[in-house]
């Protein structure tokens, strides 16, 4: 008998340690397995695409707390900000510079994590650890009263070696704590630290992860 959305769920909840918390990835899945979960109490959701966060937005409960997860693209932003609950992957400086410009008009604050590329797969979206570092000390962030960050992101490479995947998460378990230190010491906001998938979020857990995105072993495989 296959297990259900909701027995899944608190597989995945009951794993994780105190401190961590779930975004259960449900994009390309139907409102209705986000509702089974729901009803189990999870309200912390991530989607990564505007167009399918904004009609499961209108559908579903008021209290659902949306994370954006996806790459976000500037002519985007203005329609997610007015109600989404963090933007999980700012990977430039034009992008947060939107995101405060739209936070701005809808007067509220909006909560972001910078992403992070450590990942030795290409990729074309996140901030090397060098940009990220610069990005900060350029200090343009501390004239966006809209914008919050709160943290870092990232993706470990997809790979079976478990060694590999740790330390792509302490090399960004280690710039947070420099970060938090040089930028951030009296901002108890910046705290987050999202990393771990469904593949991955056990090594997550070992490396400081207070975020982790799992969706595959929830909701089962997508529905394109």
């Amino acid at each position: 008998m296959m297990e259900t959305v909701s027995q899944r769920l608190h597989q995945v909840l009951d794993s994780l340690p105190q401190g961590v918390r779930l975004v259960a990835v449900s994009k390309y899945h139907p409102s209705e397995s986000i509702l089974e979960a729901y009803a189990e109490g999870q309200r912390l959701f991530g989607e990564s695409h505007v167009q399918e966060l904004q009609a499961k937005h209108t559908q579903l409960p008021d209290d659902i707390e949306w994370h954006f997860i996806g790459h976000l693209q500037t002519n985007k932003v203005k329609y997610i900000v007015p109600y989404v609950a963090m933007i999980e992957a700012v990977d430039s400086i034009r992008l947060l510079r939107e995101i405060e410009r739209q936070a701005a008009r809808c007067n509220r604050v909006v909560d972001v994590l910078l992403e992070l590329h450590i990942a030795e797969e290409e990729t074309k979206y996140g901030l090397t650890p060098d940009a990220c570092r610069q990005l900060l000390a350029e200090g343009e962030w501390r004239d966006m009263p809209h914008v919050r960050i709160c943290g870092l992101m990232m993706m470990a490479s997809y790979v079976e070696d478990e060694e590999q995947i740790r330390r792509e998460m302490m090399i960004a378990s280690d710039l947070f704590d420099e970060l938090k230190t040089n930028y951030f010491a009296h901002s108890p906001w910046f705290c987050e630290r999202s990393w771990g998938m469904s593949h991955d979020y056990p090594i997550a857990c070992q490396c400081h992860s207070t975020l982790v995105r799992v969706g595959t072993t929830i909701f089962g495989e997508r529905v394109y």
